[in-house]
């Protein structure tokens, strides 16, 4: 797994494992990157399902409740499939645009 420091988020992706594989590796490191907005790229995976992204739904709404965000960036799935819980984008642009909102939006207490 990869992971870059950006200005107001933390970019994780993965390095060729299986998507089940990388939401265990996650998990496992979750602690490192809790208390930061987490951007996961999962445009690598073109083949992704909805049951395999539904994997960080535990990681996403522990992020939720830290009040920071949690975004999956993949153009497979779309977030009409997916619990609210889950907040997903297809591209990284998207991905730092919600993040700046929610980073708003929490400043104002809304």
């Amino acid at each position: 797994m990869k992971i870059s420091e950006k200005e107001n988020y933390i970019l994780i992706e993965p390095l060729e494992a299986p998507v089940v594989d990388f939401v265990s590796l996650l998990t496992q490191k979750h602690e490192e990157f809790e208390k930061k907005n987490v951007v996961v790229n999962l445009l690598a995976y073109h083949n992704l399902q909805k049951e395999e992204v539904l994997g960080f739904l535990e990681i996403s709404k522990a992020h939720q409740m830290n009040e920071k965000s949690f975004v999956l960036v993949s153009d497979a799935v779309t977030i009409d499939e997916l619990p609210e819980e889950i907040i997903v984008v297809p591209s990284l642009k998207e991905a730092e645009d919600l993040i700046q909102m929610d980073e708003i939006q929490r400043d104002l207490g809304i």
